[in-house]
């Protein structure tokens, strides 16, 4: 018995080492036999694969989309930040080119009237007062600037210094209801005096009738001694209405100021007056309408036709 399975052994080691070199001489002289096998075995497991694949892939698919989404919100909020970036730096951008026209204009007009002006940048509204219609300003006594000095803006009159701190000053705006400075009206010697209301219009009280005061004209100030606290010619603003009650024994007027008080960014303070009155020279420039264009059409007769000729 021993032997007989020894003989089986042997046996089924010779069939396999022959079946072996078989394979290896076919495959050598190109029968496919292997290639077969192999596609046989690919074939029978492709559905298993496939099967596989269906299975794995919303797992896959859920990583990858974890991934992306997370890629995605980093970039989204890289995008944000630059984008909130980008319009900060143009509001600032903004905010420095208005400062900057309104610091050309209010130049203009003092270098036009002969003054000379320190510049100053609002830096706050309103005050814990006795005014109810104040701005603070970033210059002080230490830029020369002190109590009744005239405010102007690139438009005109903006107020008066009432209190001068070391770096830092208090305006109290003409829109004040306390608000009084004299005025004339360009262009004649009326005069009157112009009171504050709380808004951009003021009222205007002439002192005598003799000269009518019309919508439109522009109101100037009459100036103080020793140009303090106003200097003379400044533009305050131009009548839109007018009262002339009869019997009454003055006009008013309301005036609508230049100056956008709710919008001032940068001013200047008077701090020495012109040697000599300005008088109408800061009037600013009526804007002239723009002509439209005439067409004139002209009708031309029609070409009489030749009367046709009889023939005999």
């Amino acid at each position: 018995m021993r032997y007989g399975g020894d003989n089986r052994g042997r046996l089924l080691i010779i069939v396999l080492v022959v079946t072996s070199l078989l394979f290896i001489t076919l495959d050598l002289r190109g029968v496919q036999v292997i290639d077969g096998l192999r596609t046989g075995t690919q074939t029978a497991l492709s559905p298993v694969q496939k099967f596989g694949s269906w299975a794995v892939s919303p797992f896959r698919n859920f990583l990858s989309d974890v991934t992306h989404l997370g890629r995605t919100r980093n970039q989204l909020e890289k995008l944000k930040s630059e984008n909130d970036k980008l319009r900060l730096e143009l509001q600032n951008r903004e905010v420095a080119d208005a400062q900057l026209k309104q610091l050309k204009g209010v130049l203009d007009l003092a270098g036009t009237a002969g003054f000379k002006v320190v510049n100053a940048k609002v830096i706050s509204q309103g005050s814990n007062t006795s005014f109810t219609q104040t701005i603070t300003i970033d210059a002080g006594t230490t830029s020369g600037i002190k109590s009744n000095m005239t405010v102007l803006s690139g438009y005109g009159l903006v107020g008066v210094v009432k209190s001068a701190y070391s770096t830092s000053a208090l305006v109290q705006l003409a829109s004040d209801p306390g608000f009084r400075i004299g005025v004339r009206i360009a262009g004649t010697q009326q005069i009157g005096i112009l009171s504050g209301q709380g808004t951009r219009k003021g009222v205007v009280q002439l002192l005598d009738n003799t000269t009518l005061i019309r919508k439109g004209d522009v109101i100037l100030a009459r100036g103080s001694d020793n140009s303090r606290p106003f200097v003379p010619g400044v533009p305050i603003g131009e009548v839109t209405s007018v009262d002339n009650s009869p019997g009454a024994v003055t006009q008013t007027a309301d005036v609508k100021f230049y100056s956008n008080f709710s919008t001032l960014g940068i001013v200047a303070v008077v701090v020495s007056a012109a040697a000599s009155d300005p008088r109408d020279a800061l009037v600013p420039p009526k804007p002239r309408p723009t002509p439209l264009p005439t067409v004139t059409i002209y009708a031309t007769p029609p070409t009489p036709s030749p009367s046709p000729t009889a023939t005999k």
